[in-house]
C-alpha cells in the first residue's frame, strides 16, 4: 500500500478541523464577522479577481455599521478590523505600548534591505532605530533640503515643457511623476543626481522601479510572504531580489568611502545617517547594511506612494478646473511676492496647496489600511450595545481601514465629493483627529511625512506655475480602482494633458 494513500485523508482531516476550529474564533468571541472559508478566509473574491482589498473591507466596513469592529479571515490569519474612532486611539496613541508592532512581511536574514528597516523593525530595535533618524526629518533638515527636491523639480519642469510642445502628446503621469520621486530620493537618499526623464534607463531608476512596482509580482510577493510563509521560504520569495540588495548595498558604501575620504559633506539623508552613525548614543555603530535598509526604506515607501498620490492630485484637480484655477492664483501670488525665487516657507505655507492636498489624500490614501499586532492580553469594548467586553491575546493582529473611515458620511458629509474647502476656515477638520489619517497614528506615524509632502508641494509649484492640466481622451473619468494589484490604483491608468500657460 503507498504510503500517501494513508497518509493524505488524515492530513485533510486534520487540515479540515483545523481551519474550522480558526474560523470559529470570531464566533467564540462574539464578534460580528461574515463567514469564511477554510485557507482563503474572506479573501477568496481577491484571489478570483472579483474586488480588490479596498472594496472587501469597504462591503464588510459598511455590512457592520452598527459594529466599533468586526472580523475577518485574511487567508488563514484572523483580523479584527476597528472601525470606531475612540478605539483607534486607544490602541495606536494611549495603549501603543501594548501595541507597538506591525505584522510584518520578512524577517531580516532573508530580506536585509525590508527586514532591517524602520518600517519592520520591533520593540526595542525600532525605538532605538526610530530615535536615530527623527532628528533628520524635523524643519531645519527640510529647509536643507529643499533646494535638492527644487532642483530636481526645475529639471523635470523642462523636460516637460518639450515634451509638451507637441500638441498630441499624452502624458502617463504616473510613469513621469515616479520619474521625478525617483530623481528627488536618488538626491536626497543616496546622494546621487539623475536625471530619469533624459536618462530613462539609468540603473538606478531601474533597480528602485523592479523593487517598488506593485502593478507587478510584488503584490504576489507580499501575498505569499505574508499569508504562506512556508511555501514562500521553499519557493525562495523574498521582497527585494539578491541583485537589488547587492546594487543598493554597493551603492551606499562607495558613496560613505567617497564622501570620507574627500570631506564632502552633502545637506541629504545619506549625510545625515553618516552624522548618526557617529554621534549616536548607541553601544555600537550602525552598519552599512542598517543604512542601506534605511535609505531602501526611503525608496520604497516613498517611489510609489508619493508618485500615486501626486497622479490622485493632478488627476483631481484636471476634472475639477475651478480648483485648479484656484490654486494657479494662489501659486503666482507667491511668485509675485518672491521675484520668481520661492522659498521653503513661501511653499510649506500656502493654505490652498495644504487643502488639496489634505482632501486628495483624504479620498485616495496611499496607505489605506494601518496595521498593529497585540502585545499583551487587552480588553476591547463590547462589539455591540448589550455585548460583552472581549479580551484580545498576544498576537491578535489589528486593522485600521482608513479609506473607509476617511469616507464615512458619519464623519464627512458628501464623502465621495473631492471639497478642498473641507480644509480650510472655521470648518476646517482637525488633523489630529482619528478620522484623518492618510500617514498612519501615533508614534509609528510615517517619519517621512513632512519629507513627502513638500516634495509634492514643490513638484505641483513648479508644474502648475507652468501648465494648465487638462483632460485627455485617455483620461479616467469615473476613477475605478484596479481588482488585481495591493495598491490603490485606477484602471486605465493615469493620463492627462499639459497645456502651456499664456
Amino acid at each position: 500500500m503507498d504510503i500517501w494513500t494513508a497518509v493524505l485523508p488524515i492530513l485533510a482531516i486534520g487540515l479540515f478541523f483545523y481551519f474550522l476550529k480558526r474560523k470559529n474564533l470570531f464566533e467564540q468571541l462574539e464578534i460580528p464577522h461574515d463567514s469564511s472559508v477554510p485557507i482563503l478566509g474572506n479573501m477568496g473574491p481577491c484571489l478570483l479577481g472579483k474586488m480588490n482589498v479596498i472594496e472587501l473591507i469597504q462591503s464588510l466596513y459598511d455590512r457592520h455599521a452598527d459594529a466599533k469592529y468586526f472580523g475577518l479571515y485574511d487567508f488563514q490569519t484572523p483580523i479584527i478590523v476597528i472601525r470606531d474612532p475612540e478605539i483607534i486611539k486607544s490602541i495606536a496613541i494611549k495603549n501603543f505600548e501594548n501595541f507597538p508592532d506591525h505584522r510584518g512581511f520578512t524577517d531580516s536574514d532573508r530580506d536585509p534591505l525590508f527586514g532591517k528597516s524602520l518600517f519592520s523593525l520591533k520593540g526595542d530595535d525600532w525605538r532605538e532605530m526610530r530615535a536615530i533618524l527623527s532628528p533628520s526629518f524635523t524643519s531645519s533638515k527640510m529647509k536643507m533640503m529643499f533646494h535638492l527636491i527644487t532642483e530636481c523639480a526645475v529639471n523635470f519642469t523642462n523636460v516637460v515643457l518639450e515634451r509638451s510642445k507637441n500638441e498630441d502628446y499624452e502624458a502617463n503621469i504616473k510613469d513621469i511623476f515616479t520619474r521625478i520621486t525617483a530623481d528627488v530620493i536618488s538626491s536626497c537618499a543616496f546622494g546621487i543626481n539623475i536625471n530619469s526623464m533624459k536618462e530613462p534607463k539609468n540603473e538606478l531608476y531601474v533597480m528602485g522601479r523592479e523593487s517598488t512596482d506593485f502593478e507587478g509580482i510584488l503584490s504576489l510577493k507580499f501575498l505569499l510572504i505574508r499569508n504562506f510563509k512556508f511555501i514562500s521560504r521553499l519557493l525562495g520569495v523574498k521582497i527585494v531580489s539578491d541583485s537589488v540588495t547587492r546594487f543598493f548595498t554597493n551603492v551606499i558604501s562607495s558613496n560613505i568611502a567617497t564622501r570620507r575620504e574627500k570631506g564632502i559633506t552633502r545637506p541629504d539623508f545619506l549625510q545625515l545617517m553618516m552624522e548618526a552613525q557617529n554621534k549616536n548614543s548607541l553601544s555600537r555603530e550602525l552598519t552599512i547594511q542598517e543604512i542601506t535598509a534605511n535609505a531602501f526604506i526611503f525608496f520604497f515607501g516613498g517611489l510609489d506612494t508619493v508618485s500615486t498620490q501626486l497622479c490622485y492630485i493632478a488627476h483631481e484637480i484636471t476634472v475639477n478646473p475651478h480648483v485648479q484655477n484656484r490654486l494657479q492664483k494662489e501659486i503666482d501670488s507667491v511668485l509675485a511676492n518672491c521675484n520668481g525665487e520661492p522659498s521653503y516657507n513661501d511653499i510649506i505655507n500656502m493654505s490652498y496647496m495644504d487643502a488639496v492636498i489634505n482632501e486628495t489624500m483624504r479620498l485616495h490614501p496611499g496607505g489605506f489600511l494601518l496595521d498593529r499586532v497585540c502585545k499583551n492580553k487587552f480588553e476591547l469594548p463590547p462589539p455591540l450595545p448589550g455585548k460583552e467586553p472581549i479580551t484580545l491575546d498576544a498576537g491578535t493582529n489589528i486593522w485600521i481601514p482608513v479609506l473607509s473611515i476617511q469616507r464615512d458620511p458619519k464623519y464627512y458629509e458628501s464623502p465621495e465629493k473631492f471639497d478642498p474647502e473641507r480644509f480650510l476656515g472655521d470648518n476646517k477638520i482637525n488633523m489630529n483627529a482619528t478620522t484623518f489619517i492618510p500617514f498612519g497614528i501615533g508614534p509609528r506615524i510615517c517619519i517621512g511625512n513632512r519629507f513627502a509632502l513638500m516634495e509634492m508641494k514643490i513638484a505641483l509649484f513648479h508644474l502648475l506655475s507652468r501648465f494648465n492640466f487638462k483632460v485627455c481622451l485617455k483620461t479616467p473619468i469615473p476613477l475605478k480602482y484596479k481588482k488585481n494589484t495591493f495598491a490603490l490604483l485606477p484602471e486605465g491608468g493615469f493620463w492627462l494633458k499639459f497645456e502651456l500657460r499664456k
